[in-house]
């Protein structure tokens, strides 16, 4: 069966909403599409995290054909996101953005993920997504949040 690559950030968010709070729940674009994508493809992930990362917290995705060995751990912080969320959910308020160890990200493809034929480029600077594609040996089909 084809697969999917997503290059994109793994992040710590906090978020707090008329109701309720919770903080340094898992989140971040390569876990949000991966998430979904995982019930129709396998998918791979490339991304970075720190060393306050706990590799458990992906287990569940693992668990749905979600492959990780492209996630970079590296000293220093995971980033990390906080907002605030208004009562009709659409409006939303961002408290802090800690890029940490997401701001020296380099994405670096593994030669085994270079011929995935599908790729979606999260939400990354437009010259990471640059880089990646020129790592990339011709996907079938390729997405971008930009």
């Amino acid at each position: 069966m084809d697969s999917v690559l997503v290059v994109g950030s793994v992040a710590y968010d906090s978020v707090e909403t008329p109701e309720a709070k919770v903080e340094d729940a898992l989140g971040g674009s390569a876990i949000y599409f991966s998430a979904a994508a995982s019930l129709f493809v396998p998918v791979k992930v490339v991304a970075i995290v720190g060393d306050d990362f706990n590799p458990e917290d992906v287990d569940y995705l693992k668990s749905k054909r979600v492959d990780f060995k492209g996630m970079q751990q590296v000293p220093g912080k995971t980033f990390r996101w906080g907002g605030r969320y208004a009562r009709d959910m659409n409006h939303r308020e961002t408290l802090y953005t800690h890029l940490n160890v997401f701001e020296k990200f380099d994405p670096d493809i593994p030669a085994e993920y270079r011929d995935t034929p599908f790729l979606f480029l999260a939400n990354i600077q437009p010259e990471l997504q640059q880089c990646v594609l020129e790592q990339m040996k011709r996907p079938k089909f390729t997405m971008l949040d930009t």
